[in-house]
């Protein structure tokens, strides 16, 4: 018979009453849990199957973050799946795009494009090179923009500050701009040196007087900074055509209020729309007051339900001269994104960007305006093949929020109204943000945007265009239901540009 030292037998006895210890509470506690579950009325699974109903919670709560790495399949997953998402991790980590044996994109779907290349590709380089663009030709200070891709607006407030900083450097590394939501311009946008588009939302957070109307000194004082390239007017977004911006109190923070010009710790929800504008005489002239105070480039932010009133727009337009017009009109889909949107704007209202640009360009078009005004796409664009579609069907430039947000490290939990994002980006809470390290993903940003960019010129370089925005909707197929793919310029035939009024 083997005899333990007395340590041991005593380590022993003390682990033996500790587990008879907790297997009694934990038994307690089971027990306590079946009478309750089975006493109380309100919740049917619970009371039916006493202790086992929990588990229903917990495999709900469970299901959204195992979902994407168990059950779904590559090209399933909504709002984004994981072949979209897996290129921009690639991209944002600069590595090889290239894949074995064939893709895995059904061709034969309704809907997709198919790129249609020449049969005697340029030979003096494997890529179209993309040029400057000028936005604004009859301002005082015109902006011409470098890149044709570009990160749309995300409100300091709705991201982190680490989240800010590591834009800012990356769009400066990658020579592109970066759009400061409506939530004002922080010093974080400018930290990191990047060309800055200004957007003024219907709060005028930023450049507002205490009553909410605009503020000329605060917004020349904004834009005065030589970063400043330009001002966006917004009007409405994807997500929640219709309704302003919102921003939960828990992230309403001292330095967010200071920076809003509101109140901290409470929501910051700005108007559905502009006080100073009801019709497009109004839009107009809010557009050209803001442009005359600035001296930048100045246009719009919509998102399209009924395009009557572009048409009104162009003809008061041409009524008024074209240097009266919106510098840039940026088109946002109906299936755009945001960190906190109403399900019933977001799920139901606004034209999907395939049909809203398509409409824009043909009406500024038919209207002689279409190389005064310049074509901002946004909305859910964040693959080479969306970006080309874009550009193909009208687009000079497109912006991307959320392809950011997946270069930055965002795993699509659909925390972001929550201030619970486990990857910093879209939270507040300190130790959250401590993952996020603004310098590592300031260069993941710049390798999304740059690998894009690239990407989009190898495409137009096999249609045998020597500038991206040479790309025209002969170039794009689109699969109809038939099977067969049809010419773009086909579906959509340019309208004859009218005599001007």
């Amino acid at each position: 018979m083997i005899t333990l030292p007395h340590w041991v037998a005593q380590g022993l006895a003390v682990m033996a009453t500790l587990f008879v210890t907790l297997f009694g509470i934990a038994l307690l506690a089971l027990i306590i849990l079946y009478f309750v579950d089975a006493t109380q009325r309100k919740d049917a699974i619970r009371h039916n199957f006493p202790v086992l109903g929990r588990f229903r919670y917990l495999f709900q709560f469970l299901g959204e973050f195992f979902r994407q790495y168990f059950f779904a399949m590559d090209r399933e997953e909504m709002p984004f799946n994981r072949a979209e998402r897996e290129w921009v991790y690639r991209a944002a980590r600069n590595k090889g795009n290239t894949v074995a044996f064939g893709s895995t994109k059904n061709l034969n779907s309704v809907g997709t494009y198919i790129f249609s290349n020449t049969a005697f590709a340029p030979l003096e380089s494997d890529t179209a090179k993309t040029k400057v663009m000028r936005i604004g030709p009859y301002c005082k200070q015109p902006y011409d923009a470098p890149s044709f891709f570009n990160i749309s607006g995300m409100s300091y407030g709705s991201v982190s500050k680490p989240a800010v900083k590591a834009l800012s450097k990356g769009a400066k590394m990658a020579n592109c701009w970066l759009n400061t939501g409506e939530g004002g311009l922080s010093p974080y946008h400018l930290e990191g040196g990047a060309d800055i588009v200004f957007q003024l939302g219907t709060a005028k957070y930023g450049a507002r007087n205490d009553d909410g109307t605009l503020n000329d000194e605060k917004l020349r004082k904004t834009c005065s900074h030589e970063q400043v390239k330009m001002v966006e007017i917004k009007l409405s977004q994807g997500a929640k055509p219709g309704k302003g911006g919102i921003l939960p109190g828990p992230k309403v923070t001292e330095e967010i209020a200071q920076i809003r010009g509101i109140e901290a710790g409470k929501p910051s929800i700005s108007a559905n729309r502009h006080p100073e504008i009801s019709n497009v005489y109004e839009l107009l002239d809010f557009v050209n007051h803001v442009r005359d105070v600035t001296g930048k480039p100045c246009g719009f932010k919509t998102v399209i339900g009924d395009a009557e009133w572009i048409e009104e727009l162009c003809q008061e337009v041409l009524k008024r001269g074209v240097e009266s017009a919106p510098d840039f009109i940026t088109i946002d889909g109906g299936n755009g994104g945001t960190g906190a949107a109403p399900m019933s704007l977001m799920d139901n209202v606004g034209l999907v960007l395939k049909e809203a640009l398509p409409l824009v360009s043909d009406i500024l078009h038919k209207y002689g305006l279409r190389d005064r005004i310049r074509i901002v796409a946004s909305g859910k664009l964040i693959n080479p093949s969306d970006v080309a579609w874009a550009i193909c069907t009208g687009a000079d430039f497109i912006t991307s929020g959320r392809g950011f947000l997946f270069a930055l490290g965002c795993i699509q939990s659909l925390k972001c109204n929550k201030n619970t994002c486990p990857t910093g980006i879209t939270t507040h809470q300190k130790h959250l943000q401590a993952g996020l390290n603004p310098e590592d993903k300031a260069v993941r940003v710049a390798h999304y945007a740059k690998n894009l960019v690239h990407e989009v010129e190898t495409i137009a370089h096999s249609c045998g265009v020597a500038e991206p925005r040479s790309l025209r909707r002969k170039h794009v197929r689109v699969v109809q239901n038939t099977g067969m793919s049809i010419a773009m310029d086909k579906l959509y035939p340019r309208p004859d540009v009218i005599e001007q009024l």
